[in-house]
């Protein structure tokens, strides 16, 4: 066993989130090391219904299967070494006030039983940042983890050629779903104070209508950006406005970084991991508006700040969240897994 190379099975439920961007980037990535991986996908019911889908056989080729750990048990092969990677910090206690009591519920008393048991099953659990590691544990269980940090393509993610004109306003970007885990509530009121020497281009789209009786002026929504249209919009801004109130890893965030822009986010989550407060970015206490919009005028105003944390920013995402990064760490761990390494 251990002079083979692992082949490696993921039995994944298609939710088009950012998990399966992760599985497919790092499919890609192990195929490029000369692994064999491969997916198989499952419907979404299979998350809140897994008895109404069938159980797919593990591939005879298979020597690691590896999960995402809201994968349900039933999905689980029983002769496989286990894998287990831990995206998210939702049982985070802060959060419960933005949820709402149904999805409050759902997190509860469906997804945090599945996952304790993916955890004590699991013969290696990967956590994408110190924070989802800690709250996991606080939260679910005690169970060993290492820390993979996520990866992106730092080819694709670079810096454009913006040049901010005389008079232009400071442009501040925010990419992300339009919710109150994601402190979109709290855009209006920093582009309020800040007013018309700056403007927000947010990614807003349907769920966004809602709010823009209340929101000012120098807010304009570009609606949902595919992938290129992301890198353009973050290589035409300033800066990068995030008031996400929890993020297991704020991925987004790592690309608007490794586009050179500083990002101006919210202290106590794992965006802590990431932005270096003066050095690649601004972080702002919690709920505070105020604080956010004195972020913002020290960006637009410090001409040195402004272009140093930018520097920084590209060479920190460049240095440690790059997609080849996270692979080799990947393939490392199943190596040591089929070696029986601790």
């Amino acid at each position: 066993m251990a002079d083979s190379a692992p082949a490696i099975w993921f039995p994944a439920v298609r939710t088009c989130t950012g998990t399966d961007v992760f599985t497919e980037r790092l499919v890609a990535g192990l195929r490029a090391r000369g692994l064999r991986a491969e997916i198989t996908w499952l419907p979404l019911r299979a998350e809140y219904a897994p008895w109404t889908v069938r159980v797919p056989k593990a591939p005879e080729w298979a020597t690691v299967c590896h999960i995402n750990t809201w994968l349900h048990p039933r999905f689980i092969p029983r002769q496989l070494p286990v894998v287990a990677t831990l995206h998210h910090s939702i049982h985070d206690p802060a959060l419960k006030p933005y949820k709402g009591w149904l999805r409050a519920a759902y997190h509860r008393w469906w997804i945090a039983p599945i996952e304790r048991r993916v955890l004590r099953r699991a013969d290696r659990v990967v956590a994408v940042s110190r924070f989802v590691a800690e709250m996991a544990r606080q939260t679910l269980c005690d169970v060993p983890m290492e820390v993979i940090y996520n990866g992106i393509d730092t080819e694709v993610f670079r810096p454009g050629n913006r040049v901010r004109q005389p008079g232009e306003p400071f442009r501040l970007l925010y990419v992300g779903s339009w919710m109150a885990r994601k402190g979109v509530d709290l855009l209006a009121p920093i582009m309020r104070g800040l007013g018309s020497e700056f403007e927000l281009q947010y990614t807003g789209g349907p769920a966004a209508e809602k709010d823009k009786l209340t929101m000012p002026p120098n807010m304009h929504d570009v609606g949902r950006l595919t992938g290129p249209q992301v890198v353009a919009a973050m290589q035409g801004a300033d800066a990068f406005l995030f008031p996400s109130r929890s993020e297991g890893l704020p991925l987004v965030a790592i690309e608007a970084m490794a586009c050179g822009l500083s990002v101006i986010a919210m202290q106590g989550t794992s965006v802590e991991e990431v932005v270096a407060h003066g050095r690649t970015g601004l972080l702002c206490k919690r709920e505070e508006v105020l604080a956010f919009a004195e972020a913002a005028r020290a960006m637009a105003t410090d001409r040195q700040l402004h272009l140093a944390c930018g520097a920084a920013a590209r060479e920190m995402a460049a240095a440690h969240f790059r997609e080849s990064k996270m692979g080799d760490a990947y393939a490392q761990t199943y190596h040591d897994l089929l070696e029986g390494k601790a």
